[in-house]
């Protein structure tokens, strides 16, 4: 399983003989350095760069690039060699960036000679600087393991040398410039900069566009089979896709893209929202007694309304749970540390090695180790305490677009009127704080696709669940999601399609078949995957120009205004070429014009595709069926047990709730 890093999160490596892949935006300068124990460079041979590509256990590019590939083999390095750093940096003398925060976020990850990844890193939260420490591989007790660094320098890969202790840093800099600007004079020109209609920053404002309702009718195709949700396959003989008798949208509603500044950084705030200091919450609570901790209030924090309040709220629990488990976690690894370096002190001296004196001197050592440890697990304790008192008090208070599904807002559930800020996908809970769960809440509109995982894998708590049943329940699962969609979004604002070429996914489908909420029936066999891809391609392709082009009131009074979700199943089951291609273009484009991807997939089976699809992977947000640690946060790095939001065995309340929307949308119509 491929460890998604953030800035000083490490994972060990199993294997010696790895692969190091870059990926970003623009060409940039791979190099890669050994250092001692204390990440000290001892000469210029210790350096491979584009002049000198290959040192001992290393090989990089020879040139600048947008991708990279470096080799590494641990076990070829010198005994001397402690760390391996690699380093990016952008070229100096030429046409393009000069700094980090002008490009795309570069991707680094460390795979095995198979092409399997071990781990990944996205260096984000660079600004000014030109040259950037990527990760290190670094030996620790005979071991090796990887580390997410992501340390900038302003002053380009001669200051980030210098950082690194190496004398010739300057010279050794001149030198790769050389070497790279005269790969640069042999390669392919690039092709020139994309003007503003090619620009691809996200519009989060711009309006879903539905697909061109009163276009040509499908071309004739194999006749597709029998569904078994009932009727045909949309786009099959004498099936026209219905027409969707929506208003036309209002020109004024498309938000323009604005023209992009030279070289500044994506403005992604949201243009509808206060960007001023919201008002902080009225007093709902007295102040708690002199050395008593204050009561917990649902509500607690600063918003413009009671929404943005617990939106803000459950974030700050998750970032205090972040914090507290983080402390603890440090205070025990210290205790640890002192008492090995206190144990090793008296093993060193021979005169305490054997005897009373030692055997006290090892008694003194466990005991301060156990009493800095029971003293950090107090602390975390009547931290856990205060917290688990808030989650008492906001879970019940949350709206149904936080709540999860045995929460009593589903049954006061009325058709909402707004869009909601966030969606909650399930929970977030850590090891030493089982007990409580944080809402796992993304901003709305989706900005990234969701991936229900259905690959068989073994849970957090150490069961197996094979791939028949894995199946089963990622289906359940992406049918909770988009019901839950479906459900904060005002009547007649987003559609559901469903891409399920086998069939196979009809029983965990029937909740939005039988009441009615789904656009068409599901789609089957090749041609209805053709048939859904199509339409959906060409609405992003239409909305993407009228958005750019300031021509939105060209757009024919038959589209369809609502946010998009399209479900795939059984992926790549029914899938050619073409519709996986047209399949990744709608991952990468379809958000910022309203068409949304949550893929049911077992990544194995489409490995025969190789590296095709691997930017499609890591574009989407990916989810468990059921518990997993896989998830993230970027503060400290933990690594956070998710689980999902599920209808509770034998409720009623997700198909009350459809039916609701299915008859608020007949009126709406």
């Amino acid at each position: 399983m491929t460890a998604e890093l953030v800035r000083g999160q490490n994972h060990p490596l199993s294997q010696a003989r790895l692969e190091i892949r870059i990926s970003a935006g623009t060409p940039i300068v791979a190099v890669a350095a050994l250092g001692d124990e204390n990440g000290r460079i001892h000469g210029v041979e210790w350096v491979a760069h584009p002049g000198a590509p290959t040192q001992p256990g290393l090989e990089v590019s020879r040139q600048a690039a947008a991708d990279h590939r470096l080799a590494v083999d641990l076990d070829a390095v010198p005994e001397a060699v402690h760390r391996v750093s690699v380093l990016l940096a952008l070229p100096v003398g030429g046409t393009g960036p000069v700094r980090f925060g002008a490009v795309a976020a570069p991707f680094v990850a460390v795979t095995g000679l198979d092409g399997d990844e071990v781990a990944s890193y996205t260096i984000t939260g660079l600004e000014a600087e030109s040259a950037v420490v990527a990760l290190e591989l670094y030996r620790r007790q005979d071991a090796w393991k990887v580390r997410a660094v992501g340390q900038g320098y302003a002053g380009g890969l001669a200051e980030l040398l210098t950082d690194q202790g190496l004398p010739q840093a300057h010279q050794l800099a001149g030198t790769v410039n050389d070497a790279v600007a005269q790969g640069l004079a042999r390669s392919v020109q690039a092709p020139p900069p994309r003007t503003a209609d090619g620009d691809r920053s996200r519009q989060t404002a711009a309006p879903a566009l539905g697909p061109d309702q009163g276009g040509t009718a499908p071309q004739p195709g194999p006749v597709p089979p029998v569904s078994p949700y009932g009727g045909q396959t949309p786009g099959g003989p004498g099936q026209p896709v219905p027409q969707q008798p929506y208003a036309a949208p209002d020109p004024s509603a498309v938000t323009q893209p604005s023209a992009p500044t030279a070289g500044g950084p994506i403005d992604y705030s949201h243009p509808r929202r206060q960007n001023a200091a919201p008002p902080p919450p009225p007093p709902t609570a007295p102040p708690a007694a002199p050395g008593q901790p204050a009561q917990p209030v649902a509500g607690d924090a600063t918003g413009w309304s009671m929404e943005e309040r617990l939106y803000n709220q459950v974030w700050g629990m998750f970032e205090d749970l972040a914090r507290t488990t983080a402390a603890y976690r440090s205070a025990v690894d210290f205790a640890e540390s002192r008492m090995d370096k206190e144990l090793e002190q008296v093993l060193s001296d021979p005169r305490s090695r054997i005897g009373g004196q030692g055997d006290a001197a090892r008694e003194a050592a466990r005991a301060r180790h156990t009493q800095l440890v029971t003293q950090a697990r107090e602390a975390l304790d009547r931290d856990l305490t205060q917290l688990a008192a808030e989650a008492d008090v906001v879970e019940p208070a949350l709206p149904p677009a936080y709540a999860r599904w045995d929460n009593p807002a589903w049954h006061a559930y009325r058709v909402p009127m707004e869009i909601p800020m966030a969606l909650r996908l399930g929970d977030l809970h850590l090891p030493e704080a089982d007990r409580i769960r944080i809402p796992m809440l993304v901003r709305l509109p989706l900005e990234r696709g969701l991936w229900i995982d259905s690959g068989a894998a073994g849970a957090s708590d150490g069961s197996f669940t094979d791939s028949h049943t894995m199946s089963r329940l990622a289906m359940e699962t992406a049918v909770a999601h988009a019901a839950r969609l479906l459900a904060v979004y005002p009547a007649g604002e987003f559609t559901v399609h469903v891409i399920d070429p086998a069939g196979s996914g009809a029983q965990a489908l029937a909740p939005l078949v039988q009441t009615g909420v789904l656009a068409v029936p599901p789609a089957l066999g090749a041609a209805g995957v053709a048939d859904v891809l199509g339409r959906l391609t060409q609405r992003v392709d239409l909305v993407q120009m009228a958005v750019r082009g300031g021509a939105a009131d060209s757009l024919p009074p038959g589209f369809d205004t609502s946010q998009q979700l399209l479900i795939v199943n059984d992926f790549p089951h029914g899938f050619d070429d073409r519709a996986v291609n047209q399949l990744r273009y709608l991952a990468d484009e379809g958000p910022a014009f309203g068409v949304h991807l949550m893929m049911v997939a077992d990544r194995e089976e489409s490995s025969g595709y190789g590296p095709l699809l691997d930017p499609l992977w890591r574009s989407l947000l990916r989810l468990t069926p059921v518990a997993d640690d896989h998830l993230a946060d970027p503060w400290v790095g933990h690594a956070w047990t998710y689980e999902p939001s599920l209808v509770p065995p034998g409720s009623q309340v997700l198909q009350q709730v459809l039916a609701q929307v299915a008859a608020a949308r007949t009126k709406f119509m």
